[in-house]
């Protein structure tokens, strides 16, 4: 039997495996990476339709209780212009008392506490290096003024021995006239030679030439004298009074209270030593006290002189007045002086404490809200206001004026009877609103 002619059936399936041919776009025609990256972008894009649906309009929120906040409410009242002073008791004045040229400590013949006279001595020093230097200067400067009152002298010997000069010639010329008169006549008679007559002439005619000449070398001197005499005398006082710091240079030694007063430091040992210009004691002085106090730097632009505290002081209020106002801020905090209205009262110490308020400014009517812990991170810029329901608040900008440590002064932003959260802000800084819970 003959075996089939599948050529037919060939030709068939030839024609069946036809290569299908896919349009451009279509998605079967892609490579397998494409297909997966765009389900991969479709999921991404899903997820986040998801989250903007759920997010709502993107307002971050942050969930608080209820009982961790502090709620206040803005009111229309007074504003107090008082900030809180917390003063201490000091004295008016204080005098130093500094080692001069410093020295090894001697005596020491005060304590603290004690009441010392004005020129009292209060402790001695001695020091041989400065006692060895003022010996030479007390050497040199004496060998100075012994040179200056040398010329003086010589300067006074000059016109002694010129005026005695002058006299002599007027002398001379007085004589020698009355010898020439009496020559003459004899002469004429014959009883005395014309060679004397001619002696006593040419010694006439000498003087008569010297005396001028004479006369002027006296006037220059004269001239010189005066000039150079005042410059010697004030050369002298000057080299005089340099002596006399000379000496005092160890009388400084004796260190001696400046004021009448009261020692309130002095540690000195003896034995010790001390350099130039080092503390040794203070003295204060019998005028009275005073009060200091440290502010806060944010009210160093109202704070003035003049202004005027009330402070408490063994139960009674006091009125003082603020005396000094110093700029210069350390640690966030500058200091003024306060003074009392009148005499300060007898039975103060210095250290003791005296609180009180500051007056700024005159109470005015204002929009006012108590101070809370937000400002610390606001700054006074933002708060969250609570809704009327109470149960979120919402972020909003607002403008303060004023401020003390019980009130702050809403300018714009709040209005009254409007309620804030008025407690700590931390991790506040990037929400929009809070849900307050129960």
């Amino acid at each position: 039997m003959a075996p089939p002619d599948l050529k037919p059936a060939a030709r068939a399936g030839a024609r069946m495996d036809r290569r299908i041919q896919h349009k451009p776009w279509s998605p079967a025609g892609w490579p397998v990476a494409a297909k997966l990256g765009i389900a991969c972008g479709a999921a991404v894009l899903i997820a986040v339709l998801t989250v903007m649906l759920l997010a709502g309009t993107g307002v971050r929120t942050l969930r608080l209780p209820l009982a961790q906040a502090t709620l206040a409410r803005v009111e229309e009242g007074i504003f107090h212009d008082l900030i809180p002073l917390r003063a201490r008791v000091v004295p008016r004045e204080t005098l130093y008392v500094d080692a001069i040229d410093g020295g090894r400590v001697d005596r020491v013949w005060v304590e603290p506490g004690d009441t010392v006279q004005e020129g009292q001595p209060m402790m001695e020093l001695s020091n041989t290096n400065l006692a060895l230097s003022i010996i030479q200067q007390e050497s040199q400067l004496n060998q100075a003024i012994s040179q200056l009152q040398q010329n003086e002298i010589a300067l006074e010997q000059n016109k002694l021995s010129n005026d005695r000069a002058l006299a002599e010639i007027d002398y001379s010329l007085v004589r020698l006239e009355r010898s020439a008169a009496r020559r003459e006549g004899l002469v004429a008679k014959g009883a005395v030679p014309i060679e004397q007559r001619d002696v006593i002439a040419d010694e006439l005619a000498y003087y008569q030439r010297l005396g001028p000449i004479q006369a002027e070398s006296g006037k220059r001197q004269s001239e010189l004298r005066e000039r150079l005499l005042p410059d010697i005398h004030r050369q002298l006082k000057i080299l005089r009074g340099n002596l006399d710091v000379v000496h005092g240079q160890l009388n400084s030694l004796i260190i001696r209270a400046p004021v009448t007063g009261r020692v309130t430091a002095i540690d000195l040992k003896v034995g010790e030593h001390r350099d130039p210009g080092q503390r040794l004691a203070e003295v204060t002085p019998e005028t009275g006290m005073k009060l200091s106090a440290d502010i806060d730097e944010f009210y160093l632009a109202r704070v003035r002189t003049g202004q005027t505290a009330s402070v408490e002081l063994d139960g009674a209020q006091t009125k003082v007045t603020v005396r000094r106002v110093s700029p210069q801020v350390r640690d966030g905090h500058f200091t003024i002086d306060l003074d009392f209205d009148g005499v300060s009262p007898r039975d103060l110490v210095a250290g003791e404490t005296a609180q009180g308020h500051l007056q700024l400014g005159g109470d005015t009517p204002a929009r006012v809200l108590p101070v809370g812990p937000f400002l610390e991170r606001t700054g006074g810029d933002w708060i969250f206001v609570v809704a009327p329901d109470g149960k979120s608040a919402e972020r909003r900008s607002i403008k303060v004026g004023r401020r003390t440590a019980e009130q702050l002064e809403i300018l714009s932003g709040l209005a009254a009877g409007e309620q804030v959260i008025a407690s700590d802000y931390t991790g506040f800084d990037k929400v929009d609103r809070v849900i307050l819970t129960h």
